[in-house]
């Protein structure tokens, strides 16, 4: 397997962390999101960089995930943290950020951004179906799909928090 192909599916080495490697994959995209928000990019770039992140990460992870099952020696070698990225961003997407230079404003994007890793990461750990069957497709199917789908749920658990129960729409950038 090439370094590049590596340094795709280990987010840049996340992936090698000793301990939670999953936790220390899912925040590139949190990070990204969150300096986005927070220089006042529009909600549809942060939604559009967030989409990109999506499928560069699972084309990775469709295409060299069997390689890296065969060089790690296990399905879903935990070092392959592309499949959290790629579920991570999709739980970041759109969500209701808002211009930074709006009292407030800075508040509502850091607790997106805090709030979508958390239920990410709660639904990656829970594994819950349909994503918990989704794990025994082959390859790099079976390695991303399951992060998509909780990737999905987290989106729908922020959104209906956010904007059903807190009434946060998006604040226009700029």
């Amino acid at each position: 397997m090439t370094r590049f192909r590596t340094f795709l599916l280990t987010a840049g080495g996340l992936g090698h962390a000793p301990v939670a490697s999953g936790t220390f994959g899912s925040l590139p995209p949190v990070a990204i999101a969150l300096l986005m928000a927070f220089l006042g990019q529009p909600v549809w770039l942060i939604t559009l960089v967030m989409l990109l992140l999506v499928a560069v990460f699972s084309v990775a992870c469709v295409r060299f995930g069997g390689e890296a099952e065969a060089l790690f020696g296990r399905k879903d070698p935990g070092q392959v943290v592309a499949d959290e990225v790629a579920g991570q961003a999709l739980a970041l997407s759109f969500l209701p950020w808002a211009d930074p230079s709006i009292s407030g404003a800075a508040w509502q994007n850091l607790l997106l951004g805090v709030g979508a890793f958390l239920a990410f990461r709660f639904f990656d750990i829970l594994k819950p179906p349909p994503a918990s069957s989704l794990e025994s497709l082959k390859g790099g199917l079976g390695i991303l799909v399951d992060d998509l789908i909780t990737g999905l749920m987290a989106l729908v658990v922020v959104q209906v928090v956010a904007r059903g129960l807190l009434g946060w729409q998006s604040i226009p950038m700029g």
